[in-house]
C-alpha cells in the first residue's frame, strides 16, 4: 500500500471509531512499524485533519458524533485527589476532554485526556504510575482548568455541585 492510500485509511479508520486507536494497532493493521504511524498522523494533521493524540491513541476530533455541551471548569487540587475529580465528571456522563495549565514561560499547556468511564480513568492513573509522570497541575500548585463534554446543562451543574462539595472547584 502507498503511503498516501495508507494516511486516507488511516483518516477513514478514525473518521469510524468513537474510541482512541493506538498506533500499535493501526502499524499492525497497515503492516507498517508504529513509528511509521506516528510519521503518518504527523502529516495529516500537518495537512488539517483534526487528530487529537491520548494516552490511548489517536481519533479524529469530530468522532464524538452526538452534541455534547463544551464547558471549562477550573479546579485545584493535589494529585491525591486526580482520581475523585475524574470520577465524578465521568460519573454524571461527562468526558473530560483535556487538562491545562497555565505555565509561566511557555503560557498555556495543554494535555489530552479523552476520558469517558472509570475504567478509562483507572487506565489512564496506572499508566501515569508506570511512566512516573507528573501531572501538569504539578507545576501550577494544583490549579488547572478542564474541558468538559457534557450531555446537557444539568450533568455540568451536578459535576460542578460535587466537585464544590469534594472541595476541588476552584472558587473565586
Amino acid at each position: 500500500m502507498q503511503n498516501d492510500a495508507r494516511r486516507a485509511e488511516i483518516l477513514s479508520t478514525l473518521a469510524k471509531n468513537q474510541k482512541p486507536i493506538s498506533a500499535t494497532t493501526l502499524a499492525a493493521a497497515y503492516h507498517v512499524s508504529r513509528q511509521s504511524i506516528v510519521g503518518d498522523i504527523a502529516l495529516l494533521r500537518a495537512s488539517g485533519a483534526d487528530i487529537i493524540a491520548t494516552s490511548r491513541g489517536y481519533l479524529l476530533a469530530a468522532a464524538s458524533r452526538q452534541p455534547l455541551l463544551k464547558k471549562t471548569i477550573a479546579c485545584r487540587h493535589d494529585a491525591a485527589a486526580i482520581r475523585e475529580e475524574l470520577y465524578i465528571a465521568v460519573d454524571e456522563g461527562c468526558t473530560v476532554a483535556d487538562v491545562s495549565v497555565e505555565h509561566p514561560l511557555y503560557g498555556e499547556l495543554r494535555g489530552q485526556l479523552q476520558l469517558s468511564t472509570r475504567h478509562e480513568v483507572d487506565a489512564f492513573l496506572a499508566r501515569s504510575a508506570e511512566c512516573a509522570a507528573q501531572p501538569l497541575s504539578l507545576l501550577t500548585s494544583g490549579i488547572h482548568l478542564h474541558t468538559l463534554l457534557c450531555p446537557d446543562e444539568a450533568a455540568y451543574r451536578r459535576v460542578t455541585e460535587k466537585l464544590r462539595a469534594a472541595g476541588i472547584l476552584l472558587s473565586e
